[in-house]
């Protein structure tokens, strides 16, 4: 296999990232809410759970939880001292598919229209791997994953109107507007779609739902029902072989969002691509391709989410597209270099780990904060802005910077 030449960029000690790591640990308890009763428009939950920041005196303020957002940040919390809050962020998104037939993107009434990134079975499966609750509790939560899976991913009709070419599926939102359907990407805003999210097929969601019906198939082993495992497998392999007709440029050595209506594929270059080497879906050949396109995105500070400035940042009036170069966002640095280690390419991960880290801590050691997003083009500098105000304090990152800690420096 190909390797990226590894450059110097310097590994940080225990010593160097402790003040950091105390800061994250000590902040968990600001961004933990307990609701368990509707108010307004704040759902109720059972269990105590996470927003994704908080910020004194800041005008932009969580109270809800979010569905994406809950997974990555658990990541940094998989140990016995929050057993109990990482199984209740689980249990709440449960609770809330068997409320109201889809995890919502928030818990808000009106953020009810649409969903995000489904890592429903991914989140399942960690816990079961860490906490080991039992068959019997893993029985009841893969099938509320499969409700899931079947009437929001691959809904036909309003309000899941998802599925609609080669058996893949598109992001949606009930109001049928692209910027919402867009919202549901998590990607708000990105040039991926061109503002036409809901003509699109994209790659990380069909990659998310290949890696659901794999996780179903190794689940329906586990208890035993070898006859509905060997279906879902089928199901991931005809997805995979679509996924590779419509997605993979062998040229390129990238996917792309595929246009159903248009019938042709996307032209942005984004980390997007790398969402199936996580998912497990590619073979050697196509990881050793996505390797080698790394030098696409890999910058001083990390990867940047496209690989190039958008005309539209440009454009004046035009939405902020902030999931795009030249910034950096932890969710994403997560995915590409667990799917790189999942291949074998632990140099490269390790790597692009280091620097995400650097990145984190040298703007903490300088501002006190971590950030949602960083520019990872010049790291000094502030993120390009998005569509709402920029958060600091912020989960995602802070759960990413704690796990990569764990698993590059705590294990050397």
């Amino acid at each position: 296999m190909p390797k990226l030449i590894r450059t110097k960029n310097g590994d940080l000690t225990p010593g160097e990232v402790e003040a950091a790591r105390k800061y994250i640990a000590e902040y968990w308890p600001k961004l933990t809410r307990y609701h368990p009763k509707d108010d307004d428009t704040l759902l109720g939950l059972p269990y105590p759970y996470l927003v994704p920041a908080y910020e004194e005196g800041h005008e932009f303020d969580f109270n809800e939880l979010y569905y994406w957002d809950s997974y990555f940040m658990v990541q940094g919390l998989m140990d016995e001292e929050h057993k109990e809050l990482v199984m209740g962020v689980l249990e709440n998104l449960l609770h809330t598919f068997n409320r109201f037939k889809i995890i919502p993107n928030a818990s808000r009434t009106y953020l009810m229209g649409r969903s995000q990134p489904p890592f429903l079975t991914s989140f399942i499966l960690d816990v079961y791997k860490t906490y080991d609750p039992g068959k019997v509790w893993l029985r009841k939560a893969i099938k509320i994953a499969q409700a899931e899976y079947h009437t929001v991913w691959m809904g036909k009709t309003k309000p899941n109107a998802r599925l609609v070419a080669e058996g893949l599926s598109r992001y949606y939102d009930v109001n049928y507007l692209n910027d919402l359907a867009e919202a549901e990407s998590g990607w708000d805003f990105t040039p991926r779609f061109g503002h036409k999210a809901l003509n699109y097929l994209p790659i990380d969601l069909n990659s998310l739902l290949y890696k659901y019906e794999k996780d179903f198939a190794y689940a329906e082993r586990l208890l035993g029902s070898e006859a509905e495992a060997v279906k879902w497998d089928e199901t991931a392999h005809y997805r995979r072989v679509n996924v590779n007709k419509l997605m993979w440029s062998e040229m390129k050595g990238l996917y792309y969002d595929y246009n159903y209506v248009k019938e042709h594929r996307g032209n942005v270059n984004s980390l997007a691509a790398y969402y199936p080497l996580w998912a497990g879906m590619v073979d050697e050949h196509q990881a050793a391709r996505l390797v080698a396109s790394l030098k696409k995105f890999e910058q001083r500070g990390g990867l940047a989410t496209t690989d190039a400035l958008q005309v539209t940042h440009l454009v004046p009036g035009a939405m902020p597209t902030q999931w795009a170069y030249p910034n950096g966002w932890a969710p994403l640095h997560y995915l590409v270099v667990k799917g790189l280690l999942k291949y074998g390419y632990k140099e490269d991960a390790e790597r692009i780990a280091m620097k995400w880290l650097r990145t984190n801590l040298d703007w903490f050691n300088k501002h006190g904060v971590f950030l949602e997003k960083y520019n990872v083009v010049q790291p000094g500098k502030p993120p390009a802005k998005g569509a709402y105000p920029s958060q600091t304090g912020f989960g995602w990152t802070n759960a990413v910077f704690e796990r990569f800690c764990q698993d590059f420096i705590d294990k050397k």
